[in-house]
């Protein structure tokens, strides 16, 4: 496998998010995020971690661009802090957040590092949430003040925007099981959430679209591949309404086939947020999706699972021979299976792998980070994506999930994904063996 196999225009890059790398939690005028919120209440990150300081990518942006242009990434994916654009949520815009945003896409520019920018990766303002944050159906309105803002500033030089990330993530962890910000629970939460966001999708689509006609807008969503845990009739069930959940609930509104209701009943609550017109409000023609694999899930039965009746069979449960350092089966043909399962929707657009990586317990020794364990998970990784394309799945692009090692949200900074090991007391930089191997593999070394 060669970087060629893939064509000439096939996309390879790098993914970060803002709240997981920027710092500077105060600074520049920067508001409060619900991630700020979250952090700082105790026990809800491992070790009670928090991100005021990160990575500092805030003040230290050039020097990890630098990195990414050393390891001949061509693409660079982040996101904006809404709250650092929008102190309030809502205007009047912060003048430093945008001419630190300016700074960041001129100097990926100078340095022939394309920006690709996410404008929702979860730190949603903090006084959005105190009005009910996605809950509340003017949030809406509130992402498209924002969204209008990012692309007046910088829509001259960003041609690829994404609206979300991984929806079926930030509202489920965050507004039904709680382990995530903003932490709340319950499906009378879950649903507007979701609802909303899903609605989100589209009408910000729409509003970039007439801002920015020449750009490339896309959204992201996670996936796992489902598959039983056994071949019993009520385990296939399971796995289908795990599927419904996990990896169609936001996809086909999106595409314009309604919400799995038909093999997820009780998504039925999601019809009492539904107001006049939202059926037509919901798809959007994007020009990309973008998909965000790891790992697959295994599915079982189960009773006592309200909704669902159906659980995960955990990893270290079915004596897998690898795992991560998440407790995620290491898995390459998950990839593959969710490529071909996108691209099986009539109507799909091109898509983009936004996200793949592994945490893997990383050691300095003698100044270098040997970590063959990731060259593997990203090797095998690449090979499923080609055999998709190759089978005629219209996949345009792979991005390494992620630059530099980061806060990984409620598992605080224990797991490295990083292609960059980064020391958080000292702030050191060294970029790992996979980030050499994956540099080598994109200068065709």
């Amino acid at each position: 496998m060669v970087r060629e196999d893939f064509g000439q225009d096939f996309q390879w890059g790098v993914s970060s998010a803002a709240f997981q790398t920027e710092g500077a939690v105060d600074a520049d005028g920067k508001g409060s995020s619900i991630w700020d919120t979250f952090t700082g209440r105790k026990g809800k990150i491992k070790h009670n971690y928090h991100a005021r300081v990160a990575n500092d990518f805030y003040n230290r942006y050039q020097e990890d661009i630098a990195l990414v242009r050393e390891m001949h990434i061509p693409n660079f994916r982040f996101s904006l802090s809404w709250p650092r654009v929008f102190p309030n949520g809502i205007g009047p815009e912060n003048p430093k957040a945008i001419a630190y945003y300016d700074r960041l896409i001129d100097y990926c520019l100078e340095k022939g590092v394309t920006p690709w920018v996410t404008l929702y990766h979860w730190d949603l303002p903090q006084a959005l949430q105190d009005r009910g944050g996605w809950t509340n159906r003017n949030i809406i309105f509130w992402l498209e003040e924002y969204a209008a803002s990012a692309a007046k500033h910088f829509g001259d030089r960003v041609q690829h925007w994404m609206v979300l990330n991984e929806p079926t993530v930030f509202t489920g962890a965050g507004y039904f099981f709680g382990v995530h910000a903003p932490g709340l629970t319950g499906l009378r939460n879950f649903f507007p959430a979701a609802h909303h966001a899903a609605l989100a999708m589209g009408r910000v689509g729409r509003l970039l679209r007439s801002a920015l006609p020449q750009a490339q807008l896309g959204s992201t969503f996670s996936c796992s591949s489902i598959h039983p845990f056994s071949s019993k009739p009520r385990d296939v069930r399971a796995a289908t309404r795990a599927d419904a959940l996990i990896n169609r609930l936001f996809i086909e509104p999106l595409l314009g086939l309604g919400y799995p209701i038909a093999d997820l009943n009780a998504l039925q609550g999601m019809e009492k947020y539904m107001l006049a017109g939202d059926d037509q409000s919901l798809p959007f023609d994007f020009d990309f999706i973008g998909i965000q694999n790891y790992t697959r899930e295994v599915v079982k039965h189960s009773y006592f699972v309200p909704y669902l009746r159906a659980r995960l069979v955990e990893a270290k449960k079915r004596k897998v021979e690898a795992v991560t350092e998440m407790g995620w089966e290491v898995y390459p043909p998950a990839i593959y299976e969710m490529i071909k399962k996108f691209s099986a929707y009539p109507n799909i657009p091109k898509i983009y792998v936004t996200e793949n990586g592994a945490a893997f317990p990383d050691e300095v020794r003698e100044g270098s980070v040997r970590d063959p364990l990731r060259v593997q998970y990203l090797g095998s990784h690449m090979e499923q994506v080609l055999r998709a394309k190759q089978e005629g799945c219209n996949v345009q692009g792979y991005f390494v999930w992620t630059l530099t090692d980061n806060f990984e949200w409620a598992e605080g900074y224990h797991p490295r994904f990083g292609l960059v090991h980064v020391d958080f007391e000292t702030q050191q930089r060294i970029v790992k063996e996979s980030g050499r191997w994956y540099g080598a593999f994109l200068s065709g070394q």
